[in-house]
């Protein structure tokens, strides 16, 4: 069964271009036009994948983003005119999985949806991805974090980052290779997006424990320090 793509876009001739070029890669493509439509149609259609437009009538992709987030962990590529590190960071931390500046190569975009739906493939093996330390657990499974007993909302992309992290506690990550290893090896953002990241979790896990935090280590890249 072909995998559905969701395409919020509101300039027709942009939207047509991406349902040509997705169904040539298999995927059972909507269109919706504005923000408002784009909700409806994802509630409709529970798709494996949605393309978001940031500029929008009704709702902005923004908007439309952190309502997806709500209920779902569905793999979300922002479609953007806009080049500044503020609006990419924006819409990364609005939970979208990763960002494409237009104009934009098709290659390239496919690249990023392939590396996207590689990597929510691999999310679904069987194996239990929860960890536990003091007053935090992570859990991939149902990508619930827990602080002090208490579940505190994160984009899919920091939970990840962050059990990639404290899967291997002590352990020095560059920002290359988080990149590789959580954004997937053909990711083509810059390693800024790390450092985003990472700050938005120092925001809700600095001070929570004395047994482990977050830490940069100066011109290598970042560990979780846990006490041995």
């Amino acid at each position: 069964m072909n995998k559905k793509a969701l395409v919020v876009e509101d300039d027709a001739n942009i939207a047509e271009l991406l349902m040509l070029y997705l169904e040539k890669d298999g995927f059972e493509v909507s269109i919706a036009h504005d923000g408002g439509k784009g909700i409806m149609l994802f509630n409709e259609l529970n798709p494996d994948l949605v393309l978001l437009d940031v500029m929008m009538p009704v709702m902005d992709g923004i908007q439309v983003c952190r309502e997806i987030r709500k209920t779902s962990s569905v793999p979300i590529i922002m479609l953007t005119a806009k080049g500044e590190t503020s609006d990419k960071v924006t819409g990364l931390d609005s939970g979208a999985d990763d960002y494409v500046t237009k104009p934009f190569e098709v290659k390239e975009l496919l690249a990023r949806i392939h590396a996207v739906m590689r990597r929510t493939e691999a999310e679904d093996a069987p194996k239990e991805k929860k960890l536990v330390y003091d007053k935090l657990v992570v859990n991939l499974d149902s990508y619930e974090l827990l602080v002090n007993g208490v579940k505190v909302d994160t984009p899919p992309k920091e939970m990840e980052l962050l059990y990639h992290l404290a899967a291997s506690p002590n352990i020095v990550f560059t920002r290359n290779q988080l990149l590789d290893e959580v954004w997937g090896f053909d990711y083509f953002g810059d390693s800024r997006t790390v450092d985003v990241h990472i700050k938005r979790l120092r925001e809700k896990l600095e001070g929570v424990s004395t047994q482990w935090s977050l830490q940069t280590v100066w011109g290598v890249g970042y560990k979780f320090e846990a006490a041995r």
